[in-house]
């Protein structure tokens, strides 16, 4: 297995986006960063220590890729893949208050 594997794949094996398109629609669009610069180029390698910044319709999250994926699995074996190292309650959901993220 390679250590580098596709933006677009890696998202959807860790369960960041139902497909694999929506996965490269969220890249795409903008609202995925790696290592703080913004991507939009789906075919993007990422590999172990790569910090993803992803703006979710409400929320944020923030994950660091431990390792690639092989197949697109549970969430246990999703969950094997990163570090989350967001914290829920910083990141508030949007709302008419807070707006569209």
């Amino acid at each position: 297995m390679a250590l580098r594997q596709r933006l677009d794949k890696w998202l959807w094996f860790a369960r960041v986006a139902r497909t694999r398109g929506l996965a490269a629609r969220l890249v795409v669009d903008g609202h995925v960063r790696l290592n703080a610069r913004r991507i939009e180029t789906p075919a993007k390698g990422v590999g172990p220590g790569d910090v993803l910044t992803i703006a979710l319709e409400r929320q944020v999250r923030v994950l660091k890729v431990v390792a690639p994926g092989a197949r697109r699995g549970g969430f246990s074996e999703a969950s094997r893949l990163f570090e989350e190292l967001s914290d829920p309650g910083i990141c508030p959901p949007a709302g008419p208050a807070n707006g569209p993220i």
